[in-house]
């Protein structure tokens, strides 16, 4: 089997000098970083805010959190750390409100970068990297520091993944076993179990979501994921996976029956991230999709509180009549951190050896353990780490975590090996998600013409408006299924002909291609 080639294996953890240091670290001295002698190194980061960041949501002060202040006393910092959504990245570049360093969820030459890349607001880092972090250049894949380039040159730092298959269709054993039903293995079965879940009282046995955003296991069974990556060979043309009308019908009118039968909540086309999660773990739910890196564990111990007898387990994602399943395969790039151009050089410098650090077994111990004998112990060489018992433990754990930059996020293996629940998670990577993921094909830098048509450019998973409007509608039965070809023609006159013209083109010319194949 095939490997994604956007990614490449790399389990040595190097090891690396420490950000900053006040006396050991020569570098530090000769860079004048604020560090040593002239103190901390004091600069300004914003970490991208996803799903789960309710710890550091509810901090009335994260420069004063215990773990910022923790990570300043261990790589002699002082950090001014902030929050950054994605919808609001446009409005801090107009405001020129940026900051030393500006984590985002989007490559240099992506939506949310607005093209401050393109206008020279972030500083190429290959000589940085090479002087001061060298540790994080051998560490990071090729693939994934080619994913950071522009014009041949390193913009940011990246959080990375080794495995592309990230996603999992979560299943409430517990229920199940109630049924008298086996693991679903086929789309039909799928309905089946769902059946009997809504025979059992379930509210929600398929958990949807409003643009089929963590709701599209259905979609993949066919093999009609709409995503940006999610581009095929369609005769002598590259084009979205949706033109596949036989198979885009049939998933549409496997969610529609899910739909009549009360499988699905009737409101799922508005369902938010915040609303899924909450029936998730107020036990609402019998299947639902989500990432298993740390979901797993988050979902165990948020349904234990409420339902004592609950139990959750990854199970392989049903098949379709091709044998098709799973979910798309993610790019090589979690997260990237790019550098103002307006921070001085020595302090760029100072940033760098900071980020160097974290590649080291002590960084490993504290971003994925905390701290000893407050949150493990070592006995006899053997970990025994404190882990999370509730909501707001999980996602303090989740933040320190996710403190950490050019790290492999495809897991937090340490962290994980040491509990019952983690090494369930290692094993779900290793018997079900490396068996998953769906090919596809993928531009980087995107393609220009999504720019000139938004309701026509998907996002990594999230269809177009266009096509995610009709998919609404003929599930509600406003439109017919039957229909579909005539969605298609829409796309294409709408500007879709634009997109594929150049989409075949790149292609044929070997132009930025990200080829997304599974093993």
């Amino acid at each position: 089997m095939k490997k994604a080639v956007s990614l490449v294996m790399v389990t040595a953890l190097a090891a690396g000098s420490l950000a900053g240091c006040a006396t050991k670290n020569e570098g530090a001295k000769e860079s004048g970083s604020g560090a040593g002698s002239q103190g901390p190194l004091k600069f300004s980061i914003a970490y991208p805010i996803t799903t789960g960041d309710g710890y550091a949501q509810r901090s009335p002060d994260l420069n004063k959190d215990k773990w910022i202040q923790r990570l300043n006393k261990l790589t002699n910092t002082e950090l001014d750390v902030r929050l950054i959504q994605r919808e609001k990245m446009s409005m801090m570049f107009a405001g020129n409100d940026i900051p030393d360093v500006l984590g985002s969820l989007d490559l240099p030459t992506g939506k949310d970068m607005a093209g401050s890349v393109e206008a020279g607001q972030f500083m190429p880092l290959d000589d940085l990297l090479k002087e001061y972090a060298p540790n994080v250049l051998k560490k990071v894949p090729k693939e994934a520091w080619d994913a950071v380039s522009y014009k041949g040159q390193i913009y940011a730092i990246p959080s990375y993944l080794t495995n592309p298959s990230r996603r999992g269709t979560y299943i409430r054993t517990d229920l199940l076993e109630k049924t008298g039903l086996p693991v679903p293995k086929t789309v039909d079965e799928f309905l089946d179990v769902l059946r009997a879940f809504k025979k059992l009282g379930v509210e929600n046995p398929y958990q949807m979501r409003e643009n089929f955003k963590y709701a599209d296991v259905i979609l993949g069974a066919f093999d009609v994921l709409p995503y940006k990556d999610q581009f095929e060979k369609q005769g002598d043309q590259i084009v979205p996976k949706f033109f596949d009308v036989e198979n885009m019908q049939k998933a549409l009118q496997t969610y529609k029956t899910m739909y009549d039968e009360g499988l699905i909540p009737k409101d799922f086309a508005t369902i938010s991230s915040t609303e899924y999660s909450k029936n998730i773990n107020a036990g609402k739910s019998g299947i639902w999709s989500a990432n298993v890196g740390t979901g797993l564990k988050d979902f165990r111990t948020n349904l234990k509180a409420v339902d004592p007898a609950a139990k959750v387990d990854v199970i392989p994602s049903p098949k379709g009549p091709e044998g098709k399943g799973g979910y798309f395969l993610y790019s090589p790039i979690v997260s990237a951190y790019y550098i103002s151009k307006n921070v001085d050089k020595d302090k760029a410098a100072g940033i760098m050896k900071f980020i160097d650090w974290m590649t080291t077994d002590e960084a490993d111990k504290f971003f994925s353990l905390g701290v000893e004998g407050e949150n493990y112990t070592v006995e006899n060489g053997k970990i025994q780490y404190k882990a999370p018992t509730n909501k707001e433990e999980t996602q303090e754990e989740s933040f320190r975590t996710t403190l950490r930059l050019a790290s492999d996020s495809t897991y937090n293996k340490l962290q994980l090996s040491v509990s019952q629940d983690g090494q369930d998670i290692l094993n779900a990577f290793d018997t079900v998600l490396s068996k998953e993921g769906l090919p596809g094909i993928g531009f980087n830098p995107d393609l220009k013409a999504f720019s000139k048509y938004p309701d026509l450019t998907p996002l990594g998973d999230t269809g177009p408006k266009l096509i995610i409007d009709h998919m609404v509608k003929m599930i509600y039965g406003k439109e017919p299924i039957s229909d579909w070809p005539k969605v298609i023609e829409e796309y294409k006159s709408k500007g879709g002909n634009e997109i594929i013209k150049e989409a075949t083109e790149r292609y044929n010319n070997k132009d930025g291609i990200a080829l997304f194949n599974n093993q």
